[in-house]
């Protein structure tokens, strides 16, 4: 098994998938293989029987051999006679804590991984798997596990902020407890997918008639999303023929609708910005959007900045991610090339300032009686960060969507000095922890979960902290405004 680089431990189930844990292709027969010949070559991984298209169709595993094969048969007999099958496989790029439920469901010791056509590519063992969880890791699998439905996950949701309560109890940093809620979201939306798709085609739809990847944007799309995001989500299409539109157009819209009303119904609201693949601006195939952040590009108003501010840190969550990943190539050298339309990006986000006076003084609500002496420590910490970085990576040609990775590549590529970098990531650190506890605080007492916060709350050291964070964060946006606009008061 491939060394793998060190992972926590409270999170690598979660966060890992099935390739980064799986031994090497196995032992494989094909069909007609002697049993004797079998067991002569059998190791620990067992031996997987494949068909002539290297698709796995059968196991022998070491209970096979003391059950079935060893002084009961003819060691010429078949393989495919003593085999166990149909054969459990899971995707290589399935998340590993699928693979460790799956095994345990159906007490399997070892099941074959396989690429997107069904090839065999490896072997997950379940002892493997099984020292990357213990103790309570095995209760939150269970749950985030459930079978798929509306209702199962819906629970799911609702368990999000003890989980990330408990991830916090474990010392794990704010930044990789967003990181693990995004993902569970993600899953939620493949989950859905891969329900609506079933549906469709026993309801008489057919397969999808293309290719097609869905996409998240936002925080989701950074891997940075809160407790109960909305929806923000789009289809991105293999291109085809004009004629083929009407066809193919009605299929994804059905598929749209389903996928985003089951998203709503299990608990990620409908974006009431209407930034969802029901919208057709949001449903395009691969020419189309290409062409779309071209049009962007040049128009370079109030709208095409917004749009593209939602769409630029989108991330794929199901289907093919190589279209994605050549969109995301494209926006990368479109936007990138476009000095004066970054310019206009800023212009847009100029405003939305840190909360922090000119003599260093925590800005709190004053005229918002329902948050009076509070703040939105989004709106006036993180987005500020956010948007910032954001800037300078699609300008440095950086595709990394996170901040915290913007911010490493920015710094490696030479764009930011060692103690920008460690200050800012400092500033981000600190900035997703309040935010986050102070979320799953309200969730547990009942309250409405939100991002404003009383900074008299916070210990002396921890409001001082923030107060340093907030500084740094208006530290880079004078530099962004320097280098955008030439402007250096």
């Amino acid at each position: 098994m491939a060394e793998k680089s060190p992972v926590r431990w409270q999170t690598a189930v979660f966060s890992r998938k099935v390739t980064e844990i799986m031994r090497d292709a196995p032992l494989t027969v094909p069909p007609g293989t002697p049993c004797g010949e079998v067991v002569q070559r059998l190791r620990t991984t067992g031996a997987t029987v494949v068909d002539g298209d290297g698709r796995p169709i059968g196991i022998v595993t070491e209970r096979d051999v003391a059950r079935r094969i060893a002084f009961e048969i003819d060691p010429a007999t078949a393989v495919e006679q003593v085999m166990t099958a149909p054969l459990r496989t899971i995707p290589h790029d399935e998340y590993l804590f699928h693979a460790i439920e799956r095994m345990r469901r159906h007490d399997l010791r070892h099941m074959p991984a396989v690429d997107h056509d069904g090839r065999l590519v490896g072997m997950v063992n379940l002892i493997d798997a099984l020292v990357l969880a213990a103790g309570r890791l095995m209760s939150r699998i269970q749950l985030l596990t459930d079978e798929g439905t509306v209702d199962s996950l819906r629970k799911i949701k609702k368990a999000q902020a003890r989980l990330a309560e408990e991830l916090l109890e474990d010392n794990l940093p704010a930044p990789e407890v967003l990181a693990f809620l995004t993902r569970v979201n993600n899953d939620i939306y493949r989950r859905i997918v891969n329900m609506a798709i079933r549906d469709m085609e026993a309801g008489g739809w057919g397969r999808p008639p293309v290719r097609f990847a869905v996409i998240v944007m936002g925080s989701g799309g950074r891997g940075e999303n809160h407790l109960f995001p909305d929806q923000d989500n789009g289809f991105i299409l293999e291109d085809y023929p004009d004629a083929e539109h009407n066809r193919i157009n009605k299929y994804f819209i059905e598929l749209a609708e389903r996928m985003t009303r089951d998203l709503d119904a299990v608990g990620i609201p409908f974006c009431n910005g209407y930034c969802m693949a029901v919208n057709p601006l949001w449903r395009k195939t691969l020419s189309q959007w290409i062409e779309q952040v071209e049009l962007w590009g040049r128009k370079r108003n109030f709208v095409a900045i917004r749009l593209s501010d939602i769409f630029f840190d989108f991330q794929p969550v199901w289907g093919d991610v190589e279209l994605a990943g050549t969109l995301r190539r494209e926006v990368t050298r479109i936007i990138g090339a476009n000095h004066f339309f970054l310019q206009q990006m800023y212009a847009k986000e100029k405003d939305h300032n840190v909360a922090l006076s000119f003599f260093g003084n925590i800005i709190t609500e004053k005229d918002n009686k329902k948050h009076k002496g509070k703040v939105n420590l989004k709106h006036t910490g993180t987005l500020p960060l956010v948007e910032a970085i954001r800037l300078l990576s699609l300008r440095a040609g950086i595709t990394e969507t996170s901040t915290l990775g913007r911010i490493a590549a920015l710094h490696r590529a030479g764009a930011m000095e060692d103690g920008e970098h460690d200050n800012l990531s400092g500033a981000f650190h600190l900035l997703t922890d309040i935010l986050i506890r102070r979320q799953i605080s309200d969730f547990l007492d009942g309250k409405k979960v939100g991002y404003h916060l009383n900074p008299d709350k916070l210990k002396k050291r921890r409001r001082k902290r923030l107060v340093e964070a907030l500084k740094d964060i208006d530290d880079l946006r004078d530099r962004v405004k320097a280098e955008f606009t030439g402007d250096v008061f």
